[in-house]
């Protein structure tokens, strides 16, 4: 096999035979040419392991006459990626993930590692979507086959030629072309939110999942066609896109904002002045802050790109005779609209600022100001409104259509779900099922993780949980507990030691008033001086160690919503416990008297419903050892949270 251009790149690639046949010198010297940081204790590894891998191969050789097909693939850099998998075994149309541990029994951290390769390569590798994908854990110092230990064989190096084999036997037909396989563009894997704005920034362009994008393509397609319709007709339109979290809502406006056929849309002004095809929004301000920050190396900031809701509303409100230069605006999670008296209270001391109009409102007066045409595009979470004056939800765009100047211009498309709200309604809507997003995207599509979150904290019976979260654990997306703090943190960091691009952080409620005790900074004090662009985005090593990967600073559900890690670690507080076999928030801190709030307790459960699916791998919930807590720890643990 050749490491060339246009192929992945890898230590060492080739036929069982000829793996059996090198000395374990060259076969080292390959891959020590390939890794060139490697350490002392990585290259006494590979010179352990090689002639033990040598020895099992040629046992398979010996037993299987058609494994003179198979190929070895060590030290496989994942395309996109940094990580490397151990060892690939490509047989009979399947394939084996060996990931070589040098000692006697694997931590939960190297299972779930061993999963995570496999998992990953079923979710994104063109040839592996349809085959299956051992995942193989070998303790060095081990004998015998160990078990099946969370979905992971778990066995020592003289075992390894049996699990060879036995995917050999149940599995015919053609044997994997490793060519073909070790192709860059074979794997593809579904970037982060961060990594997908910034594809979309420098290129226009996303990279093309297949998965992804069979769930995102016919959402994609029917806002386009909604758009050049109000092109083409002279019309206004609000589409409304709902989805669960992690579906690819954020995903598919960023894609809409940034698509190549807006340009030729545009109407020409009057006064001249140069027009945007469309503008990204949103009212979350720490994602706002991220994307900025990453994006600030492109030029103004990333403010291009994306911009803050309240900025916006500031401007063109106090601004009553300018003209917002786009056709398009683009309103990520439009359920958490601001009411009226929430942008009173946010824009008061604004010069020249209109008040008496919730955010919807001013959007739809925003939208009438532009000549010939424009289209609202809203983007609908679920169960997820956090803060003061969310909680109106979308019955204020029903009213924000219905108080327009012109009714009868508009024009709404949604889900069927969200025609409810629309009944009876002087304006038009339109259903198309296209417009809900219903698959988990950003959980490497494992599916029902928000289903299982949703059952936790209405309280369903254990029962019931435990079985989803089975197989969220067999589909590679891993839930752990624990109740002491350094345990979590070891997890995560041996789980990621060789995986430098991961990131995993602290999260915890800002409501509880008893994690400070624990070395859980989530006062609002602490909070406040967490700088979300490096805490996201930076490595381990940057300077001034502002990374998440240092769990030491920790942020709340208002710095987490509608961004992603990796892993989260979540401190779970005592303002949200299960007391009687019910929740309460009874231990929550109080809002401020005069504090314009419908039900404390909703926005308690739906802050740990953001907190509970931050985490594209996993998320480990450390409830600390407090007397009041044990109910919830029992109720978690017997969920389906397995226990570090």
């Amino acid at each position: 096999m050749s490491n060339s251009e246009g192929m992945a790149r890898y230590g060492w690639g080739s036929s069982f035979p000829q793996f059996r046949d090198a000395s374990p010198r060259s076969v080292r010297e390959r891959l020590e040419a390939f890794v060139a940081d490697s350490g002392v204790a990585q290259r006494r590894a590979w010179a352990d392991s090689i002639p033990m891998l040598q020895r099992e191969v040629g046992e398979v050789l010996a037993d299987y006459a058609h494994a003179h097909d198979y190929s070895a693939v060590l030290e496989y850099e994942l395309p996109l990626e940094s990580r490397r998998p151990d060892v690939l075994v490509l047989t009979r149309a399947a394939v084996a993930v060996l990931e070589l541990k040098g000692k006697a029994t694997p931590s939960q951290a190297d299972l779930d590692q061993t999963a995570a390769y496999a998992r990953d390569l079923r979710c994104y590798h063109r040839d592996c979507a349809t085959r299956p994908v051992l995942p193989v854990c070998v303790p060095m110092q081990a004998t015998g086959y160990l078990g099946d230990l969370n979905g992971v064989h778990v066995a020592g190096p003289d075992f390894v030629d049996r699990l060879i084999g036995s995917i050999s036997q149940d599995v015919l037909g053609d044997p994997l072309d490793p060519e073909a396989f070790l192709d860059h563009d074979a794997y593809c894997p579904l970037p982060t939110l961060v990594e997908a704005a910034r594809e979309l920034f420098e290129s226009h362009t996303l990279r093309r999942i297949h998965r992804a994008h069979a769930a995102t393509q016919p959402a994609m397609e029917q806002i386009t066609a909604a758009i050049r319709e109000a092109a083409s007709t002279n019309s206004r339109k609000l589409i409304l896109l709902t989805g669960v979290p992690g579906a690819g809502k954020t995903l598919v406006g960023l894609s809409i904002a940034h698509a190549r056929f807006l340009d030729d849309l545009a109407v020409p002004r009057e006064d001249g002045k140069p027009t945007t095809p469309a503008v990204f929004l949103s009212g979350n301000g720490p994602l706002v802050q991220v994307l900025q920050y990453e994006l600030s190396e492109a030029g103004g900031g990333g403010k291009a790109f994306v911009r803050g809701v309240m900025d916006y509303v500031k401007y063109y409100s106090s601004h009553a005779n300018t003209v917002p230069p786009q056709h398009v605006l683009i309103f990520d999670e439009a359920q958490r609209a601001f009411d009226e008296e929430q942008v009173r209270a946010k824009h008061a001391r604004t010069p020249g600022f209109q008040g008496g109009k919730s955010e919807p409102e001013h959007f739809i007066d925003f939208a009438e100001r532009v000549p010939g045409w424009c289209v609202v595009v809203g983007l609908i979470g679920t169960g997820q409104e956090i803060h003061v004056g969310e909680e109106g939800g979308l019955i204020q765009w029903r009213h924000a259509i219905e108080g327009a100047s012109d009714p009868s211009a508009w024009l709404v498309q949604g889900p069927p779900s969200v025609g409810e709200t629309f009944e009876g309604s002087c304006v038009p809507f339109v259903a198309s099922q296209a417009l809900s997003l219903d698959k988990e995207l950003r959980f490497h599509f494992a599916s029902n993780l928000h289903r299982l979150v949703g059952l936790i904290l209405e309280g369903a019976s254990t029962q019931t949980t435990a079985s989803l979260a089975t197989d969220l654990d067999r589909q590679g997306y891993h839930l752990r507990i624990t109740r002491d703090i350094t345990t979590a943190k070891d997890y995560l960091r041996e789980r990621y030691a060789e995986d430098p691009e991961a990131r995993f952080g602290l999260m915890a409620s800002s409501r509880d008033k008893d994690l400070i005790r624990f070395g859980v900074a989530n006062d609002y004090q602490s909070t406040k001086r967490v700088q979300y662009g490096p805490w996201y985005a930076e490595p381990e090593d940057a300077p001034l160690g502002r990374s998440c990967r240092h769990l030491r600073d920790a942020v709340t559900e208002f710095g987490a919503q509608g961004l992603e890690l990796d892993a989260v670690l979540l401190a779970w507080g005592t303002d949200l416990t299960r007391s009687g076999g019910t929740w309460s928030n009874a231990r929550a801190k109080k809002y401020k008297p005069g504090t314009h709030v419908v039900s404390p307790f909703q926005l308690r459960l739906n802050a740990y419903r953001v907190l509970l699916t931050r985490g594209r791998d996993a998320t480990v919930v450390c409830v600390p050892p407090l007397g009041e807590l044990d109910e919830t720890w029992e109720y978690l643990r017997s969920s389906g949270f397995l226990a570090l």
